[in-house]
């Protein structure tokens, strides 16, 4: 009964944020007018918008593919200071308002990409699997709710609020995890992704940006 009570909370939390986006829905930007703003971008994220997994520094996400207004909030978060990281906070105070929408409209219309194999990256059959159970099921002996709980089926993104992370870069889910857990990163509505974060230990994070990374970026038809 307990591990129900937290899944159907975890549920209704994240209902409750989704619904509050769908009602605040910003206007829609044209892709056309960002594709020459997003030229600043393509030197981290590529002009593709495939981002690159670096396992020996920063690494820099996937933006193909993901909803607009989800883009156009964390760009706004970066311009407010809401959300820290030296590099964004200047890329994204060059941008006015208008062009955020357009820059995100942009991202958003491009084909998602492919993150990297689990041979290509080197994880354990093991790490992975522990990282499939944390992803599509949880871990409620620790109060974790799985991942798909809030990002949508196959973890594919829900709404405004829960961007995809399948296929997302290894090293960028990890970082974002240790942020919120470490009170780095603190722009999640509710302390959601805070509060799962600083119940996960090292190991699960891992396992968790590991599994993720290597997942499909679309269903398959």
């Amino acid at each position: 009964m307990q591990k129900n009570h937290v899944w159907g909370a975890g549920i209704a939390v994240c209902l409750s944020l989704l619904s509050l986006t769908v009602l605040a829905a910003p206007r829609a930007g044209d892709p056309e007018q960002g594709k020459a703003a997003a030229a600043l971008c393509a030197t981290c994220h590529q002009a593709d918008g495939s981002g690159l997994n670096n396992p020996a520094g920063e690494s820099w996400p996937r933006l193909a593919g993901l909803e607009a207004d989800y883009l156009a909030s964390q760009l706004h978060a970066y311009k407010t200071g809401a959300r820290r990281n030296p590099s964004m906070e200047a890329f994204a105070q060059m941008l006015d308002d208008e062009q955020i929408l357009h820059v995100s409209a942009w991202f958003a219309s491009l084909p998602a990409t492919d993150g990297q194999s689990a041979e290509d990256q080197g994880h354990s059959a093991v790490l992975l699997k522990r990282g499939e159970q944390l992803a599509t099921e949880g871990d409620w002996e620790n109060y974790v709710v799985a991942c798909s709980s809030c990002h949508g089926p196959d973890n594919l993104g829900a709404g405004t609020v829960f961007p995809a992370i399948a296929g997302q870069h290894f090293g960028y889910i990890r970082d974002q995890l240790l942020a919120w857990q470490k009170g780095t990163r603190e722009n999640d509505p509710q302390r959601l992704m805070a509060t799962i974060a600083e119940r996960m230990s090292s190991n699960d994070i891992n396992a968790v940006a590991a599994w993720l990374s290597t997942q499909p970026v679309a269903v398959e038809q």
